[in-house]
């Protein structure tokens, strides 16, 4: 079967679970920055985290695809497991926000983000085992992002436990890292121009 149904599910997924993040926001109850602040600052700081991370799982999702446009069960269940993991960040975002970073909100974001990482490596793995799956493979190369994610993650949920606030710096410090266009992808389907789904 091909990947399209299996991408539109995800991009209306992940669509839903941005519409229900922003939904979450407080709204300020005066008209002052200073109410703005107060009252939101912190969700609207948590919240582009999050939406941060969103936008990179979809366009990492993206890019699996392009190479495989054909999947398999395997496929489809590592799929809704990443699904999952990625479903529960409106409900982290909020806890974390609401909580004004206290430890156990803390340390549940991380483990949330960590969950989907490892959901991410799986669904690579299922794609990679397809017939043409070494085309992922050798696009995706060494992949030390990919790799350094996790470690970071679980940096962020250890310093948590010193100063819930010092465990966000490594999960911010993930996020921008893939904020840099990562291009390994593009660069293989250039090279290799047999290899796009086209």
């Amino acid at each position: 079967m091909t990947s399209s149904r299996l991408e539109a599910f995800s991009d209306g997924v992940l669509a839903i679970i941005i519409t229900v993040m922003v939904l979450g926001l407080a709204v300020p109850r005066g008209d002052q920055w200073s109410d703005l602040v107060h009252t939101s600052g912190l969700g609207l700081l948590t919240y582009l985290l999050s939406f941060v991370y969103i936008g990179i799982y979809w366009n990492n999702h993206h890019h699996l695809f392009q190479l495989h446009p054909s999947v398999e069960g395997r496929v489809l269940w590592a799929n809704l497991h990443l699904l999952f993991w990625l479903s529960l960040y409106p409900f982290t975002t909020a806890w974390l926000t609401e909580s004004r970073v206290a430890l156990v909100p803390t340390v549940v974001y991380g483990l949330n983000l960590l969950g989907a990482a490892l959901a991410y490596f799986l669904l690579e793995a299922a794609i990679i085992r397809l017939p043409g799956g070494e085309r992922l493979r050798q696009a995706i190369g060494r992949d030390l992002k990919g790799w350094l994610s996790p470690v970071l993650y679980l940096v962020g949920i250890g310093l948590a436990f010193v100063v819930p606030w010092l465990g966000l710096v490594p999960f911010v410090v993930v996020a921008l890292m893939w904020l840099i266009p990562d291009r390994r992808v593009e660069r293989f389907i250039s090279s290799h121009p047999d290899s796009a789904d086209d």
